[in-house]
């Protein structure tokens, strides 16, 4: 997300992120930290999910756009509770398959996006990469 971050600024954006050190690097503000998580870590994925939607409610966004893993899955799919467009663009680390992430995000987000033009079926669009 930080590559789109110029593109970012004309708007009123928020950032959920999972690192402390990306908010201090990057000088965030309007941001707001959820714990990381996988599927391994179910516990920790609760607590992700439920401020997740805490989040996503409170900010009420018109779009969500995340780039990937289990705690921006959580957000898109708080988004799409809340009515709001979402964006699942996933990483361009994933050249073989989409994530596990994206794949269940391509199955409900507004609009899911591969950075591998080979991998663009069904319901993923390939527009481009960010590198």
């Amino acid at each position: 997300m930080m590559l789109l971050r110029d593109t970012l600024e004309r708007f009123d954006a928020t950032f959920v992120t999972t690192s402390d050190a990306l908010v201090k690097r990057a000088q965030l503000s309007n941001v707001h930290i959820i714990p990381d998580c996988n599927r391994d870590t179910i516990l920790v994925a609760a607590r992700s999910l439920f401020q997740a939607i805490q989040i996503v409610f409170r900010e009420r966004p018109d779009i969500v756009i995340t780039t990937g893993a289990l705690p921006g899955l959580f957000c898109l799919l708080a988004g799409r509770w809340a009515g709001a467009r979402t964006v699942w663009l996933d990483s361009v680390a994933n050249v073989e398959k989409l994530s596990s992430s994206g794949r269940a995000a391509s199955k409900f987000a507004s609009l899911c996006l591969t950075q591998w033009e080979h991998l663009a079926i069904g319901r993923v669009r390939f527009a481009g990469r960010l590198l």
